[in-house]
């Protein structure tokens, strides 16, 4: 049995106490289990381990029991990746961290900054406009869903959003 978790497949889940050691590199997810459907508890990686009680000892345990509601609601899963380095394992678990924000990583969880700028709406109205800006702010676009006038929604750092008046349709044009 496996579970696709964004682009990888783990093998699992099965009830957290049938799991035994031992366990080298992987990442593994804690699930709890509602009938039929398994969310993610926890993420984290294993070097290696011969201890049966690795999982018990795990300083998120109780946040597990917690949100599972029992021990045996608990579920294990794993993505054996033998041939991987410390480095490998984080940026796998750093992204499952950022799609599926599991409860009991919150402490792992970072609020990273966009990489983007938002910059404010282009005002025809200002008095120092340049004339590359009033320029594209007169251009008009056409919507290609309805024909309506398009407007600028938003101006990023590399791109613009329009905004159809008529459909709602938006449309992304890259800055020159």
């Amino acid at each position: 049995m496996s579970i696709q978790i964004l682009q990888y497949e783990f093998l699992g889940p099965i009830r957290l106490d049938e799991w035994g050691p031992p366990m080298e590199k992987i990442v593994y997810l804690i699930f709890s289990r509602k009938k039929d459907s398994f969310n993610i508890l926890y993420v984290g990686d294993c070097e290696k381990t011969d201890k049966k009680n690795f999982f018990v000892n795990n300083l998120n345990f109780k946040c597990w029991i917690q949100k599972a509601g029992s021990e045996n609601s608990l579920y294990l899963a794993i993505l054996p990746m033998f041939e991987s380095n410390e480095s490998e394992r984080k940026r796998i678990i750093n992204k499952i961290l950022r799609h599926y924000r599991p409860t009991c990583n919150e402490s792992d969880i970072t609020n990273k900054q966009p990489d983007y700028v938002i910059s404010s709406k282009p005002n025809s109205a200002s008095t120092n406009n340049s004339k590359e800006n009033s320029n594209e702010s007169e251009e008009k676009i056409p919507c290609p869903c309805c024909g309506s006038h398009m407007k600028i929604d938003r101006v990023l750092e590399n791109t613009t959003i329009l905004k159809c008046t008529g459909c709602g349709l938006t449309d992304t044009r890259l800055n020159s």
